[in-house]
């Protein structure tokens, strides 16, 4: 049978179980290696005022968020494709 995702919607290897966590966006429980971790940075500053203070050799922090979603939510944002039917049958079975 084709797989929908070559991983298996996993990410763990050969280890038992993992913790859990919460999906950012709906509050889902979700296994660690099965959510996807998204880093992106804040900019504090307007975008203007930064190119400005940066011209002036300032150093402006940017801190990174990680958030995490389940795969529904991942799909949902754009984060997973879904692989058609045709490409799943190009991969095959993984064992």
């Amino acid at each position: 049978m084709p797989l929908k995702r070559a991983s298996r919607g996993r990410r763990k290897g050969g280890k038992g179980s993992s913790d859990r966590i919460q999906c950012t966006n709906c509050g889902a429980t979700v296994p660690k290696d099965k959510a996807k971790k998204v880093t992106s940075r804040l900019s504090l500053v307007e975008h203007s005022l930064a190119k400005e203070l940066r011209a002036q050799g300032a150093y402006i922090a940017s801190p990174s968020i990680l958030k995490w979603y389940c795969i529904s939510c991942a799909i949902h944002f754009g984060i997973l494709k879904i692989r058609s039917a045709d490409s799943r049958r190009k991969t095959g079975r993984l064992r």
